[in-house]
């Protein structure tokens, strides 16, 4: 069995992280249009992207649980990729809204939960080797801005009916990837699961808590942005193109920031905290100044902020979460902060910005998100403030 600190392994794991986030930015920007296309309104499409992080919310801990307990992730996302495989083939040839959403159901079921289980397989891969999370991630983000750049005009040419086929062949070439990495090496300490002693830590450590309920404030509005961005360029006359870059700005920058963070961040939990204040500060501006655009380029250029924001959050989110939780809990904490940041964050978004977009408007929809990240960041702060007078001990594990 090769180590994992051997080249092919990180070779393969780079390579798999930038196609596999590639693979999902064309679901995430560009099925919307699809939808639009063959006659949902904003409320319906908004409704039907928030059943998957409602998914979610039984999906990551379900794939955590089972991560967990074989020690297996990169086995676990095969059978997830797989599934979506699987799944996808259907979700572009049936037309009636009642099976859309029973198909789309069960893709997000194995879906949804990649991104998390993605982040504890490398974090799995790089433990105990001088490699940082960081320069791993950063080839997402790469992923994610030249696929979605690439795609615009592709899909521009092929039509939005096509967007299936964009989607499987990059899945495909991140299936191949995963095949040919090194097995994971089990844990040592033995299976962990999602159980009822590990909810109930969770639950009575009050600053991992603190830090779940601020990120579901700050993240709807950026859920909102994810589900609506593409309908918006649209709407204020751009083409599938333009929403290409606007998804390519939104991420370009990010591999910069993660490899600023590798570098310069201090791992203590009173600076992260301080960081993820001004961030959602950030996000505060941003959502102001999208609901002040009145032009696709304004968009492009104002999704420059989703590097510091969202790259800024998710990375800091990330090793808080490591920091807050156990380590034999690793798999299951990640679990617990992606079904909440994305996954009830999501459901939210889908239905509260579906409905503000089509009876007030993406205006309004936007100065909504402006006050929630707001409310926020005033959380940060005082958690900060008090992780500066007090300190902050993990609690013991049971």
């Amino acid at each position: 069995m090769r180590s994992h600190s051997s080249s092919p392994a990180f070779f393969s794991l780079r390579w798999y992280t930038f196609f596999i986030y590639g693979t999902m930015v064309i679901f995430t920007s560009f099925f919307q249009l699809y939808l639009q296309d063959i006659g949902m309104s904003q409320s319906q499409i908004g409704a039907l992207m928030a059943i998957g992080p409602f998914i979610s919310l039984f999906a990551n801990p379900f794939w955590g649980y089972y991560s967990d307990r074989l020690q297996n992730t990169r086995l676990i996302l095969l059978i997830m990729m797989t599934g979506t495989l699987l799944l996808v083939q259907m979700v572009f040839h049936v037309h009636n809204y009642t099976l859309i959403y029973i198909v789309m159901a069960c893709f997000f079921f194995f879906q949804t939960p990649m991104f998390a289980q993605t982040s504890t397989l490398i974090l799995n891969y790089i433990d105990g080797t001088p490699h940082k999370f960081g320069g791993f991630r950063l080839y997402g983000s790469l992923g994610w801005a030249l696929t979605a750049v690439a795609a615009g005009p592709v899909i521009d040419h092929l039509g939005v009916s096509k967007i299936g086929i964009v989607f499987t062949v990059l899945l495909l070439v991140a299936i191949g990837l995963m095949l040919i990495m090194p097995p994971q090496t089990r844990s040592p300490g033995g299976a962990a699961s999602l159980s009822w002693s590990a909810l109930r830590q969770f639950s009575g450590n009050g600053y991992f808590v603190g830090f779940i309920v601020l990120g579901v404030l700050v993240s709807i509005p950026n859920m909102m942005n994810s589900t609506f961005l593409s309908l918006y360029v649209i709407e204020l006359g751009g083409s599938k193109g333009m929403v290409g870059w606007a998804v390519f700005a939104s991420s370009i920058f990010e591999a910069v920031l993660f490899l600023l963070f590798d570098r310069f961040l201090k791992r203590r939990i009173s600076f992260m905290l301080g960081w993820l204040a001004i961030v959602s500060i950030l996000f505060t501006l941003r959502w102001l100044l999208m609901a002040e655009a009145v032009s696709p380029m304004q968009v492009v250029f104002i999704q420059l902020l989703h590097a510091v924001t969202f790259g800024g959050y998710f990375y800091v989110g990330t090793q808080l979460t490591m920091m807050f939780v156990p380590n034999r809990f690793r798999s299951s904490g990640q679990a617990i902060y992606t079904m909440t940041w994305s996954g009830l964050a999501g459901v939210i978004a889908g239905f509260l910005g579906g409905w503000l977009f089509q009876n007030f408007g993406s205006e309004q929809m936007y100065l909504v998100g402006m006050l929630l990240s707001f409310s926020g960041a005033v959380g940060f702060i005082i958690m900060w403030i008090n992780v500066r007078r007090t300190g902050y001990e993990l609690p013991d594990e049971d």
